[in-house]
């Protein structure tokens, strides 16, 4: 096995503890924007003074206990080297309700949330809510089972995006797609064997966009129920998209449509 290799298993296995993050960015947008997750803050010791001395500001502005261990200890500790000498251990990412989440959308006629298939790379996951956040969709949202959860991973992979966009863990993605429409969503699968193109189909207002696994894609009782199927164009030998480049696509998509702020659409 390669080194980048061993490394991306070590990181697979450390996102079953979903209490710490690593990377510059990510430890500055939890100190700064969400500082009750924070418990404490690991700093390497090999970290630049002007580097560590932020870090112990905002720590303390927080009331967050700081820690200088050696990079050693800091890369055992996220199981990875890539931590850019900072950590945090945090309290769970909390989920919201999906009840919750549609009472805030209740009457708005453009609202976009994601809704993931089975999605088991925490990268992905992380890539998916990063461009969510960028797109203005109100939400992600997951199964509880036999998917990546939101952890060290993702809220890295996500740039931090995954402390501020809605997150909702859902027991059943098919039961899921039709409590959504009985609110007045229109379900889009992105799926390689589309029945249309995504270009010549509008989007919907209140739009969900399902993205599934490389590979396995959406399960055929999800796209059963459904609205519509759409595919994207691609060219060359390629044969299929990554489910964070295909649902970022989709996205955009709906924002140039439906994003005022975007300078586009109505």
């Amino acid at each position: 096995m390669h080194a980048k290799e061993r490394e991306h298993e070590k990181e697979s296995e450390n996102e079953n503890t979903p209490d710490l993050c690593w990377g510059r960015q990510p430890v500055r947008d939890l100190l700064e924007k969400t500082p009750s997750m924070g418990l404490r803050i690991l700093l390497s010791s090999r970290l630049p003074s002007s580097q560590a001395a932020l870090y112990k500001t905002l720590a303390a502005t927080a009331g967050i206990p700081v820690d200088v261990i050696e990079p050693a200890a800091l890369e055992r500790e996220c199981g990875t080297t890539a931590t850019q000498g900072v950590a945090a251990r945090m309290s769970p990412i909390p989920c919201r309700s999906l009840e919750s989440l549609l009472r805030e959308e209740k009457g708005k006629s453009a609202s976009l949330l994601v809704l993931t298939d089975h999605i088991q790379d925490p990268h992905n996951l992380g890539a998916i809510v990063r461009t969510a956040e960028a797109a203005g969709a109100s939400g992600v949202l997951f199964p509880k089972r036999r998917s990546a959860l939101p952890g060290g991973i993702s809220v890295k992979t996500s740039a931090g995006a995954i402390l501020r966009v809605p997150m909702v863990a859902v027991g059943n993605v098919a039961a899921c797609v039709g409590d959504l429409q009985n609110e007045g969503y229109w379900v889009t699968v992105l799926d390689m064997n589309g029945e249309r193109s995504l270009w010549e189909t509008p989007p919907a207002g209140r739009c969900v966009l399902v993205i599934g696994a490389e590979g396995e894609g959406v399960s055929h009782l999800v796209r059963q129920r459904s609205d519509e199927s759409l595919r994207i164009p691609i060219c060359g030998g390629t044969g299929s998209l990554n489910a964070g480049v295909a649902v970022a696509l989709g996205m955009f998509h709906w924002a140039r449509e439906w994003r005022k702020d975007f300078g586009v659409g109505s």
